[in-house]
Order: C-alpha cells, then sequence, then structure tokens
C-alpha cells in the first residue's frame, strides 16, 4: 500500500486519520507521517492499516501500466449505508 493509496482509500470510505488509526489500533501521526511520506512505519503498522482498510470494503488494485489505486467492493453494507459502486455516484445519491 502506498501513501496515496492509504489517502485514497480514506476518501473513498469518509474516514478521517483519527478514524483509520482507531480502526487499525495505531497512532493517528503514524498514520499521517505515513500519507505525508514523513517517515516510513513499520511493516506491521503498513499491514494494520491495509487490513483494516480491506475489512471496511477497499480493494487495492496493485501497480500496472496504469498504476496503482484503490476501489470499494461491490455490493456491501457498512454501518448504515451501503457502497454504492464509483460509476453509479451522481448527484442523487450524494449525500
Amino acid at each position: 500500500m502506498t501513501p496515496a493509496q492509504c489517502r485514497a482509500a480514506r476518501g473513498l470510505l469518509d474516514w478521517s486519520r483519527s478514524a483509520l488509526a482507531e480502526t487499525a489500533h495505531v497512532d493517528t501521526d503514524s498514520v499521517g507521517d505515513f500519507e505525508e511520506g514523513v517517515s516510513t512505519p513499520r511493516t506491521a503498522t503498513i499491514l494494520a492499516l491495509k487490513r483494516a482498510l480491506e475489512a471496511a470494503g477497499v480493494i487495492f488494485v496493485d501497480e500496472d501500466a496504469q498504476g496503482s489505486g484503490v476501489r470499494l467492493r461491490k455490493t456491501k453494507s457498512f454501518g448504515k449505508a451501503a457502497v454504492i459502486p464509483l460509476e453509479e455516484l451522481n448527484a442523487q445519491n450524494d449525500e
């Protein structure tokens, strides 16, 4: 997982850094430092962040000719709201 993928995954989930840190059981500063490229956390910390994001429905797309990225699982509910695939987002279902 790259810092950009981490930021994008949080954005897809509408999670703050502190929400990710709490879910992954890591320090909020570790999330910020990783995403900003200030430092590279231990492998265990990156894996904890990635596992938390994956458990929430994020799929990490590995590097290829188009680059790396993230997306959400197509059908999964998180809390009260269902996930809407990105290609189906529009003004009517934007909350």
